[in-house]
């Protein structure tokens, strides 16, 4: 056994946090909404919530879903979850509930944690889904009484109707329980930590199952080799403004803040001015933003009137991130944005290092636990270096396969030589370096403000709708946002009437708002293969052709 696995292999994801809250029970842990709480705070918390899922019935193994945005109820609910061995299910908090059915019963997540303002969604599919109990909060439930009343007194709290019917508990009042009892019996490599979903290829979303060994394998490799002594522990400070149900921005939060004694703002939706105010405020050294996070900095025009002189690492993942936007923030404020890269079957992947002037065009250096190899994509036969293939990672930590979906893992996890690789779907280049060099991703992924869409899965909604006979759903280059969203429709001859806005509106009412196409094209065929495959790739390099087409043709 090499010595990193022996020092993981006891470790779980709350582990170090532990350790950090006897170590610093005092020190700011979370910043939310101004008000901070301490390390021992959030232990006593996230105990006392683990005491009442007990309490309800949650055993170990259960799935309990976090349907909520980031507040510091979604961290309590994380820890708690965590120490008695049932495994989180974080989904996006602006799910429809036709998404929220389907990832319901396919976890079989029996609890949810949800918010007063999306309850009715929860409520929609309660009776039909499995659920069992849901658990209600409202953004500023464990702020101090005097913050929620200016919050009421000047409308400035978003709160929705509960029904108070069985099986239906408040998250605040669960805390008034009695703390855990006793620490639950765990296995770091065969007990589940969480069920995340991505996009599939199938029109379903897939569930990406991770134990705790294998968040804990990347997640120390950030804070001991990545940040290491740049990392002041119980000194630092972390702005976390990206969504935690999303892998990247939750493995930094745990490398960044939880696992180093440091304060960790959270922000509970991404608002310039307020990010710009809290990293003046609370001196952030550390930073995750995506392209347009960065974008939509350096254009604010009070951007001026903020110091932000604190920052020092200011990380950039989620999409390619333009040279034009690495030069301004450079030139702006004479630090460099490094990269992170990843994804939610492999977790975190590669990193650009601080102690080496970042490369604008890379996306870094695998870490230490991740072991990256390029191939061609037909034969799976590695490329030389310098040459452009398929991105394939593998780790002796992680699960490789989605939940229940096996025919979606034989097409996703291939073996070569004896180890299960996942296929990144990316194409890349290494350098001499051996950093990892972006080239483009696979047809199927659109990236659109960070987030991965599957465009299988816009088009089987839109397949869903009774006259239409076929979809391609691509991304359309944008400089704002990454990609849009745009869908060429075919309707059945005898469609009368329907139109871009009806087949909009049925996506909207199935899909979450980022996944709804900007706009939809009618034609009266697509491009398929002789065996009828649909020739996605085609459309999408026709609409990479007719943006730099009209770029040109607007040019001076």
């Amino acid at each position: 056994m090499s010595q990193t696995t022996a020092t993981l292999e006891n470790e779980l994801t709350f582990t170090r946090f532990d350790q950090m809250s006897e170590r610093y029970p005092d020190k700011t842990a979370v910043i939310y909404l101004g008000q901070h709480f301490s390390f021992s705070k959030l232990r006593d918390l996230s105990e006392r919530f683990s005491g009442a899922l007990v309490d309800l019935g949650v055993k170990k193994g259960d799935r309990v879903m976090i349907y909520i945005p980031n507040c510091v109820q979604w961290v309590v609910a994380f820890l708690g979850i965590q120490k008695i061995g049932a495994v989180i299910v974080p989904v996006a908090p602006i799910y429809t509930s036709h998404e929220l059915d389907y990832m319901i019963k396919d976890s079989g997540a029996e609890t949810i944690i949800c918010q007063d303002t999306n309850f009715c969604y929860a409520k929609e599919v309660f009776a039909d889904s499995g659920l069992k109990r849901i658990i209600v909060t409202n953004l500023v439930d464990l702020l101090s009484a005097w913050k929620r009343y200016l919050g009421v007194l000047f409308d400035k709290i978003p709160t929705g109707k509960v029904e108070r019917v069985e099986g239906v508990f408040e998250f605040k009042k669960l805390l008034n329980r009695p703390p855990l009892k006793s620490q639950v019996d765990l296995d770091p490599w065969k007990d589940l930590a969480y069920i995340l979903y991505t996009g599939g290829t199938t029109g379903f979303p897939k569930g990406v199952p991770g134990n705790h060994i294998g968040m804990v394998s990347y997640v120390n490799d950030i804070t001991d080799d990545v940040a290491a002594d740049h990392l002041k522990e119980g000194e630092d400070v972390y702005i976390a403004v990206n969504p935690l149900f999303h892998i990247m921005p939750l493995g930094l939060f745990i490398a960044l803040g939880l696992n180093k004694g440091n304060a960790t703002a959270l922000m509970p939706v991404p608002q310039i001015d307020a990010i710009l105010e809290t990293i003046q405020r609370k001196r952030v050294r550390w930073f995750l933003g995506v392209p347009t996070l960065y974008r939509m900095i350096l254009e604010n025009d009070r951007l001026e009137k903020y110091d932000l002189s604190s920052l020092r690492y200011c990380y950039c993942g989620g999409d390619v991130l333009p040279i034009e936007v690495f030069n301004r923030w450079r030139e702006r404020f004479g630090i460099p944005i490094y990269q992170v890269y990843g994804s939610t079957e492999a977790g975190h992947v590669t990193y650009s290092r601080i102690n080496e002037d970042p490369k604008p065009t890379t996306l870094g250096l695998p870490l230490k636990s991740r072991e990256c190899i390029v191939v061609d994509p037909e034969t799976l036969a590695p490329v030389t270096v310098g040459e452009i293939g398929e991105l394939l990672v593998t780790s002796p930590y992680t699960v490789k396969e989605y939940w229940n979906k096996p025919e979606e893992t034989k097409q996703s996890y291939v073996e070569i030589d004896g180890k299960i690789y996942y296929r990144m779907s990316d194409y890349v280049r290494q350098d001499d370096d051996g950093e990892i060099i972006y080239v483009e991703r696979s047809a199927d992924i659109i990236k659109h403000k960070a987030f991965r869409i599957s465009a299988s899965e816009v088009e089987a909604t839109l397949q869903d709708h009774p006259t239409v006979i076929g979809a391609c759903v691509v991304g359309v280059p944008d400089e704002k946002v990454g990609e849009r969203v745009k869908a060429i429709v075919v309707l059945k001859e005898d469609a009368r009437g329907v139109g871009g806005s009806e087949l909009l509106q049925w996506c909207r009412d199935r899909l979450a708002p980022y996944k709804v196409p900007g706009y939809i094209e009618f034609r009266d065929m697509l491009p398929r293969s002789k065996v009828g495959k649909l020739l996605r790739r085609e459309i999408r390099d026709e609409e990479r052709r007719r943006v730099s087409k009209d770029k040109v043709s607007f040019q001076p």
